[in-house]
């Protein structure tokens, strides 16, 4: 049992470190806590509580840098909650084939709109903080509902809005912070939660998500958007082959 705890903090570590930099953590965390025998929504929960701590170390890291736009931020987080919320509430009466079709919808939308806008120097452009705030209740909620992806959609938002890729993260970990907190205390209130796999699963995700943050400080001349679109590719892929094969 304690190898599966062990097991479950490096899978933690894997899929924060892969999603703080450009989304799709989920996609690696949530399979695998399904193949270890975990409920869907044990392995939900347990996602949602160990973001709600690696999500904020990273935001914070990333804050004290002064690298991130707090009052845009604070703009984003009551749609987030929100959808947090409503994502959490009604995620045990939504059928998975419903989510993985909305984020399948989303991901082709956003993927897009990435590859079709105009490169632009992402470390110059404060951001025009043209952002549609009502889109966020949506990705809140399907972040509470399911998750995988979610992070992907809120990076391409913010980098389509003119801001760098460092503190299109810290955005993204903020608003990925406030749907977690609150999606993990409606999943905790239904008695989901599993302490052992939650923690054990949230002390990898802190670990992945600070060494992210110091890779991403010293890798800004990799092409990001572009890196950024071939997670979001290889998330559609996957999202087509569980919906149509």
């Amino acid at each position: 049992m304690e190898s599966t705890y062990m097991l479950l903090s490096l899978i933690g570590f894997v899929a924060t470190f892969v999603g703080t930099l450009g989304g799709g953590g989920g996609l690696i965390n949530l399979p695998a806590m399904l193949l270890l025998g975990l409920p869907i929504h044990t392995a939900i929960a347990a996602n949602k509580f160990s973001n709600t701590f690696s999500s904020f170390s990273s935001f914070f890291a990333i804050w004290k840098k002064g690298e991130v736009n707090l009052k845009i931020g604070l703009k984003v987080i009551p749609f987030t909650m929100v959808g947090g919320i409503i994502g959490a509430t009604i995620a045990s009466l939504l059928k998975e084939e419903i989510l993985l079709f909305i984020a399948f919808c989303l991901l082709i939308f956003a993927t897009t709109l990435n590859i079709l806008k105009g490169r632009r120097n992402k470390q110059t452009q404060p951001g025009n903080e043209k952002l549609f705030l009502p889109a966020y209740i949506g990705i809140g909620s399907y972040d509470g509902l399911f998750g995988p992806g979610q992070a992907t959609l809120l990076m391409h938002s913010f980098m389509n809005a003119g801001f760098s890729f460092l503190t299109s993260i810290g955005l993204t970990r903020l608003q990925t912070f406030s749907s977690c907190i609150v999606s993990f205390m409606v999943y905790l209130s239904l008695g989901h939660f599993d302490w052992r796999v939650g923690v054990s699963l949230g002390i990898g995700s802190v670990l992945g998500a600070q060494a992210a943050i110091r890779v991403a400080d010293k890798l800004t001349f990799l092409p990001w958007k572009h890196i950024l679109s071939a997670f979001s590719i290889y998330l559609i892929f996957y999202l087509a082959y569980k919906l149509f094969i």
